[in-house]
């Protein structure tokens, strides 16, 4: 199912609500899950993403630790995306980010200051 673009610049605020940490690709080994583009460890960050007077928290995944993302801190998110799955009677929605940094950083070099 194809991937659909979130335009982060619509949110007021988006805040670290889970510190990132590394996803599980097998329970029983403890093998974590690795993105196939980069080689990566891929991180699950639990995101409080704010619009006027609602706010979701939803799980965003990412290649290799955003680095200084803490929780409660204020950050940009770069190339967010949705993407609907089914599988076995069960539905929901993957989030995932080509970065996630605290919001103070400057941008990632030849990336653009994407939000």
């Amino acid at each position: 199912m194809a991937s659909l673009p979130i335009d982060t610049a619509k949110f007021t605020g988006i805040i670290c609500a889970v510190p990132p940490a590394p996803r599980v690709a097998n329970r029983e080994t403890g093998q974590l899950r690795v993105d196939r583009e980069t080689g990566k460890t891929v991180f699950q960050v639990g995101l409080c993403l704010m619009a006027g007077a609602s706010a979701d928290v939803v799980n965003v995944s990412v290649a290799g630790e955003p680095a200084g993302v803490q929780l409660g801190m204020p950050v940009a998110v770069r190339d967010l995306v949705a993407t609907p799955w089914e599988n076995d009677g069960r539905h929901g929605i993957a989030f995932r980010a080509a970065e996630i940094r605290p919001r103070s950083a400057p941008a990632s070099a030849g990336k653009g200051a994407g939000q």
